[in-house]
């Protein structure tokens, strides 16, 4: 399917946003301010890209049209370059187009383990690293490996890397799964042929420190009369405190304290530290329906097939891309596969929230 980007809304957005900005009260709210510029900067970054190649694609067709009038047939290889260059540029635009869900423009962390297969998987495992830290330099991605664990005779039992740059789990996303490999075993003095699984699984890296920010009309707060030790003070006065946070239902109290200021303060401490691990919970179950389609490391469960004997081919099983040169992909080359199946999830409503 094909991906639509309205550049003529986006334009239009940047210029109110940017209009916004020039209103005399703009800054009077600070915080306000702040996200709109940040939502400014966000869309120049998204506009920005087609509108170079908006412009490539102009010069482009001015230059065909001087060579047609002029007969000029001397410009013809820098227009096919120039073309060449704009449909990868659109192929790339396109990719990230389809990167909308919440947790896409983080980094990423992988992990490649291993499964059927012996020392042979525990090489693939590592040929699979190598293709990913690969594909990471062609995007200027830094993949640091934070964890392994070393297989008998070569390669990993099982590896974790950090993948750093922007959007890398929305990429990422794409290879979670099994990948098979059928090749002539270098392990094997035979030289028979083999087959060796791996599963990939990624999640994306998010900030451990969680900011809570509640509204006041979101919070119930209700006095009582303490029931605790204090004496006459407490049993006289309604300086107990429960505070209640409607949207979730999650509530904290105190009465400890003498005063009902304190134990306001004291009951809000404890509100926000239990609506932080309500977060942290919350954010837990998210990535864990991103690994939902996790299966065993073995036959009939893989997502894409590297066969490089008695043929080469890579074949992706989720989208039927498959291309011949088997050394180019485990050299990097893998948006073709990353593309395919970014815009299949896109077309059957699948975007990750």
């Amino acid at each position: 399917m094909g991906i639509v980007f309205d550049l003529a809304g986006r334009r239009a957005q940047l210029a109110e946003l940017e209009n916004r900005t020039k209103e005399p009260d703009f800054w009077d709210d600070s915080q306000r301010a702040q996200e709109l510029m940040q939502k400014l900067s966000a869309l120049r970054a998204t506009l920005d890209p087609w509108e170079e190649l908006s412009q490539k694609l102009d010069d482009l067709g001015v230059l065909l049209e001087l060579a047609q009038e002029e007969s000029d047939e001397s410009v013809g290889e820098e227009i096919a370059v120039g073309i060449q260059a704009a449909r990868s540029q659109l192929q790339e635009l396109e990719l990230a187009a389809t990167l909308s869900g919440k947790y896409d423009s983080a980094n990423a962390i992988l992990t490649i383990t291993a499964g059927a297969g012996g020392t042979e998987a525990c090489d693939w495992a590592e040929m699979l690293l190598r293709m990913y830290r690969m594909w990471g330099d062609r995007r200027d991605y830094e993949v640091q490996v934070v964890s392994f664990v070393e297989g008998d005779a070569a390669g990993f039992r099982n590896v974790t890397a950090r993948v750093v740059g922007p959007s890398a789990f929305g990429y990422l996303r794409a290879e979670v799964g099994v990948h098979r490999l059928v090749r002539l075993s270098p392990f094997d003095s035979s030289k028979r042929r083999h087959t060796s699984f791996a599963s990939v699984d990624v999640i994306p890296e998010v900030d451990d420190d969680v900011e809570i920010s509640i509204a006041p009309e979101e919070l119930r707060i209700e006095t009582f009369r303490s029931s605790g030790a204090g004496g006459q003070h407490v049993n006289k006065t309604d300086s107990a405190v429960r505070i209640t946070h409607v949207p979730t239902g999650i509530s904290a109290q105190s009465q400890s304290e003498r005063s009902q200021h304190a134990n306001r303060r004291f009951a809000m401490q404890v509100l926000q530290a239990r609506l932080a691990e309500h977060q942290r919970q919350q954010r837990a179950e998210e990535i864990d329906k991103l690994r939902d389609n996790k299966q065993d490391i073995a036959f009939a469960s893989q997502i894409r097939s590297y066969v490089m004997q008695p043929y080469t081919m890579v074949k992706d099983h989720r989208t039927g891309v498959e291309v011949s040169n088997v050394e180019a992909v485990l050299s990097g080359e893998i948006d073709q596969f990353i593309r395919a199946y970014l815009q299949t999830v896109i077309g059957q409503g699948g975007e990750l929230e």
